[in-house]
């Protein structure tokens, strides 16, 4: 399926405190819990609206972890994460768009995403 962007190859939890998704082109991205539940774009976390973010990050639990990843068809995970939260869908783009290595937020830098 062609989509123009990378499709995961494999999601996985690593130690409890990371999301580690690898993409079909090679590169691999590292998600802190903490940081990936940040970035929750459900209503409940941000208004549908403005887009504004609602959830306050520093009311996230230190210990965040993603107790379960399911993939929501062939576009999206959801996590289901300790603190309760289990409305945030990630679609595979967004994902890509969120990877926190320097590459990455360069590209996104440089095409405004």
């Amino acid at each position: 399926m062609a989509t123009g962007y990378p499709q995961p190859v494999e999601v996985r939890r690593q130690d409890g405190t990371h999301i580690i998704v690898t993409w079909d082109d090679g590169h691999v991205s590292d998600f802190t819990n903490h940081y990936l539940r940040a970035k929750c774009q459900c209503a409940a976390c941000v208004d549908e609206w403005t887009r504004e973010p609602i959830l306050d990050p520093s009311t996230i639990p230190a210990d965040i972890h993603a107790a379960e990843i399911s993939v929501v068809g062939t576009y999206a995970i959801q996590p289901v994460w300790s603190d309760g939260h289990t409305t945030g869908i990630f679609s595979f783009e967004l994902l890509r768009r969120l990877c926190p290595c320097d590459t990455c937020q360069q590209s996104a830098q440089e095409t405004g995403a």
